[in-house]
């Protein structure tokens, strides 16, 4: 019953397949030729414009022509070479364990592979080249689908160029998708408004067809295009209407991958199987790493309904999503965490400050710690990139600072990528005036924001990829994604700078996540300008820059700010913060007063209260950290006189000092040093807490 209802399939497929004539001889030519023309046939084209279709098709007319076929989804495999030679056992009916060459090996000596979605397999593109490939029979046809074209290094070899064919699919031609909508029964009457509409896109094409067969009677217009997205999917979820259904499906649309854990989280449900099994029925739903995801039109077209038709439901999904998110960041650091960053920042992808400057799909690369065998090539990477000058100092600041290397990897564990981070607050004396970048960034802070004790500030000094530099690229996007974990993680950070080879062309990005550009912290070496950004996270802590970053991508406003912005932050020197300890205390009964306290715009007041807290609610909560502090030190004994002296003079004052001084026993010059003493405390107390370390 399987294999018939799989001919069936097939059958259906061909039936309503149009186009591609000469793609389909090609293959043909070279399936009959006594030596073949080509190894490798390589099909690319953008999303939905039918190149497993076409796949499909020259599976058929290998069966036809009796040539041993194995078909590999790349979805499926883990982009290492030993779940490939697993993936491909399996497609031949063997064992999963085993030489890669029994899977190769036919009786009639001819095998063809087909390898659809490779683009998710780049980071094996090297082993393929140089081991599969290499070892592999000379009459073997690897037929490959990408949505990327190959890789350079395939056309400018001249053994491999020889030994390939580049297909780039378009766009049906006009006759071509009129001819499908014939075979699909859309009405003759009806072509001219779906082929203008579609311009030939055969996933839209076949989307519209849909409508027709689920709607008879319908009228399609162009103009109303929007309105038929919308039906369109209510024909989807006619099966199952409920609303659930529909949350379901749009939670999976706004995510990078969904699992049943993230949908029960979004969807606010103890239970989602039953929901997660539907939407995995859905023919435009697809098997991805970690769950599941739409095809990308469809994904783009639920998520432009739903901002349209109920923008606050997507808002509300999207706060869902990254509380999600943000708690499993918490958890333990790894590959794990370094996911979940990329699903966070997926969130953010309709902006049009971020889509240009970030690629989603990373493959198999690794964040690694660097290894003493690393630096040669990372030294050559900036070598190459930026001069012999700017590679002395790699070389300088590798050796120093070498557990702030992030190194990249790829599926074999060469170093492809890195960053390399100078913690400026570890620097010693005449270290920073050895790098023109280090000292300008360290004149920067001393000029305009210093570094309490305890606070820490990063320079990213490095951050290149070996084959696209600073260009936007699978390892670039990492690399960013390490830097957002770097945000995140680091205790008492206060200022990031990121350095640019084309600090202009990173401008709307860097200005959307909040970064300031710093002239005065550019630097030249080796007869190159570098524009450097920066940012203040005393000013703008983590969770508010996520809030802001929120709000832009929910309002599309790429400079928008919450509705109920956060309350900035008042970066205090020491001897600041101990003066307004002071006065804090002697007007601890006088609310009006602390109104204008500067603590009640502190870190420290502000994450108790929270950053969009009202007035009063600030002073409720320097009031509660005042009390806390005294009730501290009335819990050492040795200090417990001072306690009761600050309670008597600040916290509960009934008498003046004199008689309060009189009743605990205490001469009055005894009593005012006690005082004094007890207030140094507390603002000690109380700075520890603003820098984020644990008071004692």
């Amino acid at each position: 019953m399987a294999g018939r209802l799989l001919d069936h399939l097939s059958d259906l497929r061909h039936r309503l397949f149009v186009g591609r004539t000469a793609e389909l001889e090609l293959l043909q030519t070279a399936l009959l030729a006594d030596v073949r023309p080509f190894n490798i046939l390589y099909v690319y084209g953008p999303s939905g414009i039918g190149k497993t279709a076409l796949l499909h098709e020259f599976a058929r007319l290998c069966r036809q022509l009796d040539v041993a076929a194995r078909w590999l989804d790349a979805r499926a495999i883990e982009p290492t070479p030993a779940a490939f030679t697993k993936a491909l056992r399996r497609a031949a009916g063997l064992p999963p364990d085993g030489p890669l060459g029994d899977a190769l090996a036919t009786p009639g000596g001819r095998v063809v592979v087909f390898l659809d979605a490779y683009e998710l397999l780049q980071p094996l593109e090297p082993w393929l080249r140089d081991e599969f490939l290499s070892d592999a029979p000379g009459d073997l046809l690897l037929i490959i689908a990408s949505r990327q074209p190959p890789a350079p290094h395939w056309q400018t070899d001249a053994d491999w160029h020889t030994l390939m064919r580049v297909l780039p699919l378009r766009n049906l031609t006009l006759q071509e998708a009129q001819e499908y909508l014939i075979r699909r029964g859309v009405p003759p009457d009806e072509h001219p408004a779906v082929l203008s509409f579609t311009h030939g896109h055969p996933l839209a094409l076949s989307l519209v067809a849909d409508l027709f067969d689920q709607r008879p009677g319908f009228h399609f217009e162009p103009d109303s295009a929007f309105d038929v997205v919308r039906v369109l999917l209510q024909q989807f979820l006619q099966q199952a209407p409920g609303p659930a259904h529909r949350a379901a499906l749009e939670a999976c649309a706004l995510v990078r991958s969904l699992n049943e854990a993230l949908l029960g989280a979004m969807l606010d449900l103890p239970r989602t199987d039953e929901l997660f099994t539907w939407l995995r029925s859905l023919s435009f739903i697809e098997p991805a790493p970690g769950g599941l995801c739409p095809h990308e039109l469809a994904r783009d077209i639920l998520v432009a309904d739903m901002r349209w038709r109920n923008p606050d439901w997507y808002a509300e999904l999207h706060r869902r999503a990254r509380g999600y998110y943000i708690a499993r960041l918490r958890q333990p650091t790894g590959p794990a965490q370094q996911q979940t960053l990329l699903d966070y920042i997926y969130l953010h992808r309709y902006s049009p400050a971020v889509r240009p400057f970030f690629e989603w799909r990373t493959g198999s690369l690794r964040a690694d710690s660097m290894h003493p065998a690393d630096r040669p090539a990372l030294i050559a990477m900036v070598e190459a990139h930026e001069g012999p000058e700017s590679a002395r100092l790699a070389e300088y600041w590798l050796a120093r600072q070498p557990h702030g290397v992030v190194v990249l990897r790829d599926a074999s564990g060469e170093p492809v990528a890195f960053l390399a981070k100078v913690a400026l607050h570890e620097l010693t004396p005449g270290e920073a005036e050895h790098d023109p970048a280090v000292a300008a960034a360290c004149r920067y802070l001393e000029m305009h924001a210093p570094l309490r004790p305890g606070e820490a500030a990063t320079l990213f000094r490095f951050w290149l990829a070996r084959d696209t530099y600073q260009s936007v690229s699978a390892a670039q996007s990492l690399l960013f994604v390490n830097m957002v974990r770097h945000y995140l993680m680091t205790s008492h950070l206060a200022f990031t700078f990121i350095p640019c080879a084309d600090p202009d062309f990173w401008a709307p990005v860097l200005g959307y996540v909040d970064f300031q550009r710093l002239p005065e912290a550019d630097f030249s070496i080796g007869g190159r300008d570098y524009g450097v950004y920066g940012h203040d996270w005393r000013v703008m802590p983590p969770l508010a820059w996520l809030t802001v970053l929120d709000e832009r991508e929910i309002s599309g406003d790429a400079h928008a700010m919450p509705s109920q912005p956060p309350t900035p932050i008042l970066v205090l020197s020491q001897q600041d913060f101990s003066e307004a300890v002071q006065h804090a205390l002697r007007d601890f009964t006088n609310v009006i007063r602390l109104r204008s306290n500067p603590l009640v715009q502190s870190r420290l007041v502000l994450e108790r209260a929270g950053l969009q807290s009202e007035a009063h609610e600030r002073v409720a909560a320097l009031r509660c950290l005042i009390e806390e502090a005294v009730a501290k030190l009335g819990q050492i004994p040795r200090l417990q006189r001072w306690q009761q002296v600050l309670e008597t003079a600040y916290l509960h004052p009934v008498e003046p000092q004199e008689q309060a001084a009189e009743r605990l026993g205490l001469p009055f010059s005894t009593y005012r040093r006690y005082l004094k003493a007890g207030v140094a405390w507390i603002a000690e107390h109380l700075w520890l807490q603003e820098l984020g370390e644990t008071a004692s």
